[in-house]
């Protein structure tokens, strides 16, 4: 991906993934399979979930862009003929 985890986020980040194995799936997960699970989600689904990100900052700024655009024809003058 396009940015980097601080220590301290990856930390964080594991520790949830443990959390979850334990309290969904009553497993316990190693820090190291825990960093796997971490690396598969950043590797392989967190592309996908940027990309919808881009689209939905895409529409906004489209949508923003079409009120202002509005916004300024309604400065225009009539011209008289």
């Amino acid at each position: 991906m396009f940015f980097k985890l601080t220590k301290e986020q990856q930390q964080v980040m594991i520790s949830d993934i443990q959390s979850f194995f334990t309290d969904e799936r009553d497993e316990e997960l190693s820090e190291f399979a825990a960093e796997r699970v971490l690396d598969f989600v950043k590797e392989t689904l967190a592309p996908h979930f940027y990309n919808a990100a881009v689209l939905d900052v895409k529409r906004v700024v489209e949508e923003r862009y079409a009120s202002l655009e509005d916004e300024i024809l309604t400065l225009e003058r009539p011209i008289k003929r």
